[in-house]
């Protein structure tokens, strides 16, 4: 097995010399570096990652914030995960996920006070979040996915909410649905100020205001029974309801149910979009459905590009990046049902 030793007597340097190349300690010659890296390529040896760390005092490893909620990790999130790794590894970083109580701010404090990981991306960001606040006064190095309220000097990336309900609402009205609905995620994640559940509400309500009609929403567990119920509710309280707009893609099977157990079929009866979801949940349901996908691969490699830049000394090219979701139609959208008629024709029937 090639050592350091064997590579500097390829370079024809000194071992210290081939140390300082790897880990950037101390400036060499390009000429140099060039011979050493060439000697390593030739040889196929493989630094080992803890000792450059401790020479370098850097441990080239960043941290994915994902705290434990009531959602878990589901495919949305894991295309987060999984675009973000990649994009660490691309630029000779390792990417450790890291979920905790997002109310621990101790164990936050204890992961970058030890040093363990030289920065971190920030998942599930909420409007006035703690763990930025915490972040910012210490001074570690950190990005977001996702936003808070009122810094507008802070690196993130974001799906553009507002314009993502726009246009799943423009899709459902361009096929004549005036009676629209949008199904959130918890109440609980709203109250927290879950930055996503707030914007996307708030875009909803302004949005319906626009049309001048009325904004229908409600809450809803992350779950399949409370999808069920929700879906039941809605329509106990608004029977003219035609059409879904929701952010809950775990509570999509249970709507789904309960539109199966009216006997009613989707987009006969009742059509059906779901924002900031993954291509894979839509295609896993009957029938698939039309959807406005997020971009999780972009979102997952400018998170963790957005603090490499800052590890590295590089200035971002982009501070701030908000992504549309793109519509995707498939076969949960039709033109709006005439309940009236429909109900006529079984009546004569």
């Amino acid at each position: 097995m090639p050592t350091m030793t064997s590579v500097a007597k390829r370079a024809g340097v000194a071992v210290s010399t081939v140390s300082y190349a790897l880990n950037g300690t101390r400036p060499i010659s390009e000429e140099t570096r060039q011979r050493i890296f060439q000697a390593i390529e030739e040889l196929g040896y493989k630094p080992h990652a803890l000792a450059r760390g401790l020479a370098s005092k850097r441990s080239r490893i960043i941290a994915l914030l994902f705290p434990n909620t009531d959602r878990g990790l589901g495919f949305t999130e894991l295309e987060f995960v999984t675009s973000a790794a990649n994009a660490a590894k691309e630029n000779q970083y390792s990417l450790v996920l890291w979920s905790y109580d997002v109310h621990d701010l101790d164990e936050l404090r204890q992961l970058t006070q030890q040093r363990l990981v030289d920065g971190v991306v920030v998942m599930e960001v909420h409007e006035n979040d703690a763990r930025i606040d915490m972040l910012r006064q210490i001074e570690f190095p950190f990005s977001m996915i996702g936003r808070c309220a009122g810094m507008d000097d802070l690196g993130y990336v974001d799906i553009d909410f507002s314009q993502t309900v726009r246009d799943a609402v423009d899709h459902l009205a361009g096929l004549g649905h005036t009676e629209i609905a949008f199904l959130n995620q918890s109440r609980a994640a709203f109250e927290a100020g879950y930055g996503p559940a707030v914007r996307t509400h708030a875009a909803f309500e302004q949005i319906m205001a626009e049309r001048d009609h009325e904004s229908i929403s409600r809450f809803c567990r992350t779950e399949l029974r409370a999808g069920y119920d929700a879906f039941n509710a809605l329509l106990d309280e608004h029977p003219d309801l035609t059409a879904i707009v929701t952010m809950n893609e775990r509570a999509v099977p249970g709507v789904l149910h309960a539109i199966h157990d009216r006997n009613w079929t989707v987009p006969d009866d009742f059509s059906l979009v779901v924002i900031v979801t993954s291509r894979t949940i839509a295609e896993m349901m009957i029938p698939p459905l039309t959807t406005l996908e997020a971009e999780t691969g972009g979102m997952g490699r400018l998170g963790v590009e957005l603090l490499i830049n800052q590890l590295e000394g590089r200035p971002p090219e982009q501070l701030q990046v908000l992504l549309p979701c793109r519509l995707v139609v498939r076969h949960s959208t039709g033109p709006k049902p005439d309940r009236a008629r429909a109900k006529a024709q079984a009546r004569s029937g």
